[in-house]
């Protein structure tokens, strides 16, 4: 898997800040509540100054009168902060989190071929679902405790000033070993969290091969090794969060312990009968309270800082993937419709990251309407050359020509306008057999011509057995379907779409004898006109095509029809001898 650079931690928050101001308006509110809540701590730390020296010991009935209102007026305004903070900063941080998943969505649709087949699927899974959680966490429970308890410690911090500005100067002294212990408690939760969710994309990608995979699990008796795997990814896991959680718990329990050491080194001096005749019980009392009040919003920050940094390290992971350069589209030439004429001009071709071509010099001509076969072994580079013409990958060298304009001329979505496919792994949806059929921008179409595509593709006499016919809903990748259903249902896919060129990869495999029959018919019919790729492996079922063309090692060796190529006596003729002698009946 490529690793894409790191990005810094504070630049990954002004990112994500960045979404977040996007909901100013219920961000102000959030705010002004955090803010109005934090005022109330040195408040109530500042009301027991007058309750102890003129409510208490002076007996002064006009603050005996006011101060138990002042009291609840000081927890109704806490209140009904905490709650308008709570509810708009929970907006914003849900709003977030929307806002980056669907971009995180949009952009894996734009993402070039290579991206996913170098990424496992658990490692982009967990970039919709893991990683987006853990900045919910950072967008709100960091935002909300950051304004809060930095505001609610200013303030206790001023009160504290005001009460005794020189025993306030002692907690000075110990802010530098609570910002050392603070910075490298940072540095090592970032890693660690980093590595969590790594191991958290392995486990995701274990769990998605065994949903996908259970048939062969059950079939090749695999339930222990399987579960060892997960295991394994769940015990590495549960390791790497329990070192997190181990640094999170003693940064907090140290950075209190500095604050009572300044705390005691306080108490001690306040107490002394020198100091003690400078301040009242009151003042020392308001004095005692607002420092000890101090302990929960440090202990606040300091617990935030695992969690901000879990946040960051998702942000990090997802602003990573949100900066690969999507699929390359330089193309401003528009395309309405083709006559389907494709030439190569010798074509050549490796994979990235990789010095060996994989097509060398492929050069042919396909007229409108033809229909070409590729045939030979299987690494040949049979499925790499269709490839090259929808333009999932790109070619190095040579040219690929459609109606004689050259494919990076062309804006990508209008070539793959032209294009329909069948390939080997049938994509079928969570969805009705309709809206697989009519899928993308053939949602529209109208209901007799998806019957007909069907009926073409020989799949509607199994749909209109099925309960809700068309609306029948098929599950993950059809799989209330069989494998024959299913190809049917692809190939009537590629049937509405009237795309000029077809492009079928073994699209009849999974076909039994009967419906192979039909479909075939179906389609030399309904192909006339279409210029079609066929890549085959039985060789029976490209006979009639109008060029076959053998590959081996990436290149062309022999090219022509099926007679033509019998007489050469070559490798088409050796490869249909050895297909023909095992399916020979014994």
């Amino acid at each position: 898997m490529s690793q894409s650079p790191r990005i810094a931690g504070l630049q990954v928050y002004r990112r994500l800040a960045s979404y977040s101001l996007r909901y100013w308006p219920y961000l102000s509110f959030a705010i002004l509540g955090l803010l109005i809540g934090a005022i109330t701590q040195p408040m109530f730390a500042y009301i027991m100054g007058p309750l102890l020296d003129k409510a208490i010991l002076q007996r002064d009935p006009e603050v005996i009168a006011w101060l138990p209102l002042g009291i609840m007026g000081i927890f109704l305004l806490r209140g009904v902060a905490m709650f308008v903070s709570g509810y708009f900063m929970g907006l914003v941080g849900r709003s977030v989190v929307q806002q980056i998943r669907g971009d995180v969505f949009n952009h894996l649709l734009r993402l070039p071929v290579p991206y996913f087949q170098q990424h496992s699927a658990g490692s982009l899974l967990s970039h919709l679902t893991f990683y987006t959680d853990q900045l919910a966490t950072a967008a709100t429970r960091g935002i909300t405790v950051l304004i809060q308890e930095t505001a609610t410690i200013i303030g206790l911090l001023a009160l504290m000033f005001y009460r005794s500005w020189q025993l306030s100067l002692g907690l000075l002294i110990i802010l530098p070993l609570i910002t050392i212990v603070i910075l490298y408690a940072t540095k090592r939760l970032r890693r660690l969290s980093q590595h969590v969710q790594n191991s958290m994309g392995e486990v995701t990608q274990i769990s998605n091969e065994l949903v996908q995979g259970y048939k062969v699990v059950r079939i090749f008796n695999g339930e222990q090794y399987e579960s060892q795997r997960f295991k394994q990814a769940n015990e590495h896991n549960m390791q790497l969060e329990m070192k997190r959680l181990l640094t999170e718990l003693l940064s907090t329990p140290l950075v209190q312990f500095l604050v009572a050491v300044a705390l005691a080194a306080i108490v001690y001096i306040a107490t002394r009968e020198s100091t003690l005749e400078t301040l009242s019980p009151g003042i020392f009392m308001s004095f005692i309270l607002a420092m000890i009040m101090l302990l929960t919003p440090l202990r606040n920050l300091t617990q935030l800082n695992g969690q901000l940094q879990r946040g960051i390290a998702a942000g990090e992971s997802i602003f990573q993937l949100l900066d690969e350069p999507a699929e390359v589209d330089t193309g401003t030439r528009h395309l309405e419709g083709c006559a389907g004429r494709v030439e190569f001009k010798n074509v050549g071709f490796s994979y990235p990251n990789m010095d060996k071509l994989v097509l060398k010099n492929i050069s042919f001509t396909v007229n409108p309407g033809q229909k070409i076969a590729l045939v030979g072994r299987s690494g040949s580079g049979k499925t790499t050359l269709v490839n090259l013409l929808v333009r999932f990958y790109d070619y190095q060298t040579g040219q690929i020509e459609l109606d004689g304009l050259s494919l990076p001329e062309l804006r990508l979505q209008d070539l793959r306008r032209q294009i329909a496919y069948v390939g080997q792994d049938i994509v079928l949806f969570n969805d009705t057999i309709r809206n697989n059929i009519a899928y993308g921008e053939m949602q529209s179409a109208p209901l007799a011509r998806i019957r007909a595509a069907a009926e073409a593709a020989h799949a509607l006499e199994f749909i209109e057995q099925l309960p809700q016919g068309l609306d029948t809903v098929i599950g993950d990748n059809g799989v209330l379907l069989s494998g024959g259903q299913r190809q049917r249902l692809a190939i009537a896919r590629a049937i509405l779409s009237e795309a000029p060129i077809l492009i079928l990869d073994e699209a009849t495999s999974a076909l039994d004898t009967e419906s192979e029959r039909h479909i075939k018919a179906g389609l030399e019919h309904l192909l006339q006109g279409r210029t079609t790729f066929m890549i085959a492996h039985r060789l029976s079922t490209i006979e009639n095509a109008d060029c076959i063309l053998v590959m081996h090692d990436g290149e062309i060796i022999e090219s022509g029809t099926h007679t033509e190529l019998l007489s050469l006596n070559g490798q088409y003729a050796r490869l249909h001898a050895m297909q023909f002698s095992e399916s020979a009946p014994v």
